[in-house]
């Protein structure tokens, strides 16, 4: 099979290309990236050199550049997306770009290649925040952020260019990602990182904000058995069945480093927070599907992981970092 991954210098593409050439051997896999700031070919460097990979920079929203690198393709699995819910608050003009725009380029391109399968990489946000129970795949969407509603917008294009056009498109749906190659924007290598350097570790309102923890690798086996397995026109939720708050994580990194709770700060709640995530899997559970890492196991697998690579780190950490970081933290 020839597989276009785009956005797989981030990193849930980034594992997800480490995985399916580990397990499929005759693949070869074509990795499309604009290379923005959460881009980094570091993530790949293991594998840079393997014949069966080839990295092409490029925007899925240049129409000609992604026609190019199709042409041939069995599959596409689009993972690229701004995805921060703090930037798309502060600048949501660039989410709708790539996340609405962008995959309309890539599902035009599919469907004149006429490629086999088309997997849209998405996220449990776009159905908003639940007090009890879980959401289903038929439930409606109702995204609160404007990153959540610009992955809303492209699940649904998506899902029109199958009822429309016929193109076997397929969706999943996760919960919150954590593992190596995480960029330290997000909450759990960021905690991480400023623990280890012994920095407050901001933290929005109570803390009692809920969200369902998958670990990556878990994560894209679902995905790889999704896009092997799935019936074609269909959404699968992906969840690790891991409901944790955000203060339960917070006291979990500082215990795994050895680090006090003073370092915790409590800041600003951020405008639109969805209270909690849950999502029923059952669909996905059906294909033979489970995760194969307890919360406990990766989280301490991923602190063990920054602990050992700031090489990888500390270079993202960079001065445009710290200045959002201040402004958005700390006000200044």
């Amino acid at each position: 099979m020839k597989l276009l991954v785009t956005g797989g210098a981030g990193f849930i593409g980034s594992n997800f290309i480490r995985l399916v050439l580990s397990r499929h051997d005759d693949y070869q896999v074509i990795n499309l990236d604009k290379l923005t700031y959460a881009g980094n070919l570091d993530n790949l460097k293991d594998i840079e050199d393997d014949e069966r990979y080839r990295f092409v920079r490029g925007d899925i929203c240049d129409a000609e550049v992604v026609d190019e690198v199709m042409a041939g393709v069995d599959a596409v699995v689009n993972f690229a997306a701004e995805s921060h819910v703090d930037r798309s608050i502060g600048g949501p003009a660039d989410f709708i770009q790539t996340d609405v725009f962008g995959t309309h380029v890539l599902l035009e391109a599919a469907k004149r290649h006429r490629v086999e399968r088309f997997l849209q990489i998405s996220t449990d946000e776009v159905y908003g925040s639940i007090e009890e129970g879980s959401f289903t795949e038929e439930d409606r969407l109702e995204p609160s952020s404007p990153y959540s509603a610009s992955k809303a917008g492209g699940d649904m294009q998506v899902m029109a260019y199958h009822t429309t056009f016929g193109l076997p498109t397929l969706i999943t749906r996760s919960s919150n990602n954590f593992g190596p190659y995480q960029h330290p924007e997000k909450l759990i290598p960021l905690f991480i990182t400023n623990a280890l350097a012994d920095r407050e570790l901001p933290l929005y309102g109570d803390g009692t904000n809920v969200r369902d923890w998958i670990y990556v690798v878990d994560n894209c086996e679902a995905i790889d058995l999704v896009l092997h397995q799935g019936e074609v026109g269909q959404i699968y939720n992906i969840g690790g069945g891991n409901e944790r708050s955000n203060i339960t994580i917070t006291r979990m990194i500082l215990e795994l480093l050895g680090k006090p709770e003073s370092l915790i700060k409590r800041v600003r709640d951020r405008p639109g927070h969805d209270f909690r995530y849950s999502i029923d899997c059952s669909k996905l559970e059906s294909l033979g599907w489970e995760p194969s890492h307890s919360f406990e196991d990766a989280l301490r697998e991923t602190v063990d992981w920054y602990v050992n690579n700031d090489w990888w780190w500390r270079k993202l950490r960079d001065q445009e970092f710290e200045e959002y970081y201040r402004r958005h933290y700390q006000g200044s």
